[in-house]
């Protein structure tokens, strides 16, 4: 369940730009909030491109990449030795989503995705926030810092590399 949240998470903060964006690339912040006030914090950076490519590198407070591949996310773990292949069909189009979403306000966006609701942030048309509540009721923010949209990014930097000691669990 979590890695599903995740998954929705990583592909509806790459493609948050809700017009014209084909490339996004950020440091990141994530924090999560449950509902006694524990707060929980990561940090990393994400790169992302059109139609349906990302990679975020979690960096604190642990290592992980999740990578996803128009029709599948691969999740590597440094800590447990291990990657997770998990199949995502098609039928993840946040492209569409995200140019679907209302604008309510002059820099905030409402996106609808399953029975989630997120808030979008932008200023001077720039993505900072991405907001919502995960299917715990956990709170989610995620923060973004030295975005640069619309750039050339090479797709060989979505090609995970497992290495062939780790275990590989396919879902």
């Amino acid at each position: 369940m979590k890695q599903n949240f995740l998954l929705l998470l990583v592909t509806t903060a790459t493609f948050a730009n809700i017009n014209n964006l084909t490339s996004f690339e950020s440091d990141f912040q994530q924090k999560i909030v449950d509902d006694q006030n524990k707060t929980i914090l990561y940090s990393g950076h994400i790169i992302a491109a059109k139609p349906q490519y990302a990679l975020w590198k979690y960096k604190k407070p642990i290592q992980k990449s999740v990578y996803i591949l128009e029709d599948r996310a691969i999740m590597i773990e440094p800590d447990l030795e291990q990657a997770i292949i998990k199949s995502i069909g098609r039928n993840f189009d946040f492209f569409s989503l995200l140019q679907h979403a209302k604008k309510i306000s002059p820099n905030q966006y409402l996106a609808r995705y399953n029975d989630t609701t997120f808030i979008i942030k932008v200023k001077n048309g720039v993505i900072q926030t991405i907001s919502y509540k995960d299917e715990f009721e956990n709170s989610v923010i995620i923060k973004f810092t030295h975005q640069q949209e619309n750039i050339a990014i090479d797709k060989k930097r979505f090609e995970p590399v497992i290495p062939d000691d780790y275990d590989i669990v396919r879902e």
